[in-house]
């Protein structure tokens, strides 16, 4: 196999072992968003092939109790590795749930063809680093609809869709946003759940550190979660006014469908990083049965709702929000050749 330097669209001759490749696209999927970044995925490298499996210990049974953001959360991982392999000429052939038996065994990745690099996937692998999660408000600057429509393309390439909401809409949703709250906030047990994946009890490498929760209330026309304390991110008194949402939603509700959703999610993600603008997954109101089902209205009843997604134009005089944390590689890859 020959190794393609990053960034030239040459190949050199050197030979690589496959494991070496495959478990350098499992490091990369790393940085790949999650649900309170649980990271709930593993990866195995062997018999030439990557296998991703679900990692139910970091699970949110009380937030996610049917395993639907924990399988959106390792479809984006999936998606970054898909890159990873892409960035060095790499086609990967995917078998999604490869085994009916074990339903935990996600997908399945073997090195297929080899080739250039085009600058586009540079571009995007490039926005793995870049791209974050910055929950205080957008600017006054208005989306570019072409820009929206460029992250409603990757949507769809990825095998789902992206409707983007009407103001009328967004009012709803704002309402159904709050009405999700406000049933999760009466949960004790989603209260404990919540505190120890954003509070200082969590695991080293996981969770969302107080760095990257707003030190106030935000000014925002859809309510963003309540993490129950303030952060010591900065928060601006702008409104989010200029902010487009959208609905990220496929045409199954099932493993399979919330797989795909979540590669979708991590392409859409890069491709408005890689244009400039912030990114914001609301995952509250999918939390509820009655809210998510509300989202359904919207869609009409044509799909099923995966995500909702906040885009926008980041606020020039606010330095961006920090990463959160990440496991250890070797925590989360098992090389077995």
């Amino acid at each position: 196999m020959s190794h393609l330097r990053k960034g030239t669209g040459v190949a050199k001759p050197v030979e690589r072992p496959a494991a070496a490749i495959l478990a350098e696209a499992a490091a990369a999927a790393g940085h790949a968003p999650s649900v309170h970044n649980t990271q709930p995925w593993r990866w195995r490298v062997g018999g030439g092939a990557l296998d991703l499996y679900a990692e139910r210990g970091r699970q949110l049974r009380v937030t996610d109790p049917d395993g639907r953001l924990l399988h959106v959360s390792c479809g984006a991982a999936l998606h970054h590795a898909r890159l990873a392999l892409a960035t060095e000429g790499w086609q990967a052939a995917v078998h999604r749930l490869p085994d009916e038996a074990e339903p935990d065994h996600l997908a399945r990745l073997t090195l297929a063809s080899h080739g250039s690099v085009t600058p586009q996937e540079m571009r995007l692998f490039q926005a793995i680093a870049v791209r974050h999660t910055d929950r205080r408000p957008v600017s006054a600057t208005p989306v570019d609809p072409a820009a929206v429509d460029a992250v409603a393309a990757a949507a769809l390439d990825e095998g789902a869709h992206l409707h983007v909401l009407g103001r009328d809409q967004v009012l709803e949703l704002a309402s159904a946003a709050d009405a999700a709250q406000r049933t999760e906030v009466a949960d004790a047990d989603w209260r404990a759940e919540l505190a120890y994946w954003a509070g200082a009890g969590r695991a080293e490498g996981v969770g969302v550190p107080d760095a990257a929760i707003p030190a106030g209330p935000t000014r925002t026309t859809v309510p963003s979660r309540d993490f129950g304390h303030p952060g010591t991110l900065p928060v601006s008194a702008e409104h989010d006014r200029q902010a487009v949402y959208a609905i990220l939603y496929g045409d199954t509700d099932d493993a399979a469908g919330w797989l795909r959703g979540g590669e979708a999610l991590s392409l859409a993600w890069l491709t408005a990083t890689e244009r400039g603008l912030s990114l914001l997954p609301f995952s509250g109101v999918i939390e509820v049965d009655r809210t998510r089902e509300a989202l359904r209205r919207l869609l009409s009843g044509v799909g099923h709702p995966y995500l909702v997604l906040r885009l926008g134009v980041p606020d020039p005089d606010h330095a961006g929000a920090p990463h959160t944390p990440r496991l250890p590689a070797q925590q989360l890859i098992e090389v077995v050749d």
